[in-house]
């Protein structure tokens, strides 16, 4: 069996979290990195590396597909949010030369990617999502009855791992950063607790896992420290949105507590793996093998809470020499 991660960067748990899963599954797994950087850690936990250009160049797709036809590879895992877009558009063409991409319909990804959207949508089936506005004219001028005008929180309107992010304490530097950040949402600021939920889906958007955690820590938009919390007001509710969403594979959710009300605001949806999503592999929602099994046919169905309610996961750097140097 082969997979390939796209942009595979810094996701070297994510590597190990497949190639431990195929050891205990007994599958002869060979993983694939592709990057635009030989120096990309990753590349150097997978079995083979490949050189790849730029998302936005005109040969990506091409390219992918070339080494998916000539690699025979079983399946494609993208790993950050510019990658989605153009990978669900030529979905159908991977799977034509017999490569499964675990990325769900057009439609719905091209929503996770618009914020704006991504709060409609929230709201479409029932979820509570700070409201958006996409100036500071129609922020300024909004009810404030219930959530005061500041603080508040800016951020681009298709915008991840949280650059050009910013809390917002009044009206004068909301203007700053309205000048500085191009194509911007503007949102009520939510005091409360962060989480991420990591789900997996099987190829018709059926729920196999379903994993809240508390994000505790977080460095440039990415988790470093985190606490599975198996809530069941926040697995109801993905319930509710997985029905209508169907994704296909994982996707992460990401949402916050109000610290004052206990309601849940839902600000984020990315149809992908999450940073921090093999911390919940580890604590037993194990996706690697999931997919892996899948992969070889099995059928996998719902199993809930398979993560163990209050484990903490605390992550570090750590370094891999790609260059020796000269003596």
């Amino acid at each position: 069996m082969k997979i390939m991660f796209t942009s595979v960067g810094r996701r070297v748990e994510l590597v190990q979290a497949f190639k431990t899963a195929a050891k205990k599954l007994n599958i002869d797994l060979t993983v694939i990195g592709a990057d635009i950087s030989d120096t990309a850690p990753a590349l150097f936990f997978c079995d083979e590396s490949k050189l790849i250009c730029r998302i936005h160049d005109s040969q990506y797709i091409p390219q992918l597909l070339s080494i998916c036809k000539a690699e025979a590879v079983d399946c494609l895992i993208p790993t950050i949010d510019t990658d989605l877009l153009l990978l669900s558009k030529n979905k159908k063409k991977f799977e034509e030369i017999g490569t499964k991409v675990l990325i769900g319909a057009l439609e719905k990804v091209k929503l996770c990617r618009n914020k704006i959207l991504t709060t409609a949508y929230f709201k479409s089936i029932g979820l509570h999502s700070p409201e958006a506005y996409d100036s500071v004219e129609s922020y300024l001028n909004r009810e404030t009855n219930v959530v005061p005008l500041f603080p508040a929180f800016i951020k681009p309107k298709d915008g991840s791992s949280s650059i050009n992010a910013y809390k917002v304490e009044n009206e004068e530097e909301l203007h700053q950063y309205a000048e500085k950040i191009d194509n911007f949402i503007i949102q009520p600021f939510i005091t409360g607790r962060e989480y991420t939920i990591d789900v997996l889906c099987d190829y018709e958007g059926n729920p196999v896992y379903i994993t809240p955690r508390e994000r505790l820590a977080v460095r440039t938009g990415e988790v470093i420290k985190t606490q599975i919390v198996q809530d069941d007001k926040m697995i109801q509710e993905m319930k509710l949105l997985l029905a209508d969403f169907k994704p296909s594979g994982p996707i992460t959710v990401q949402l916050i507590r109000d610290n004052k009300t206990g309601e849940d605001f839902y600000i984020e949806i990315n149809p992908r793996f999450g940073g921090g999503a093999p911390l919940s592999m580890k604590a037993g929602a194990d996706s690697a093998s999931a997919i892996l099994r899948m992969l070889r046919g099995e059928r996998v169905c719902y199993s809930p809470k398979s993560a163990k309610n209050g484990a903490i996961y605390s992550r570090f750097d750590q370094s891999v020499c790609v260059n020796e140097g000269n003596d």
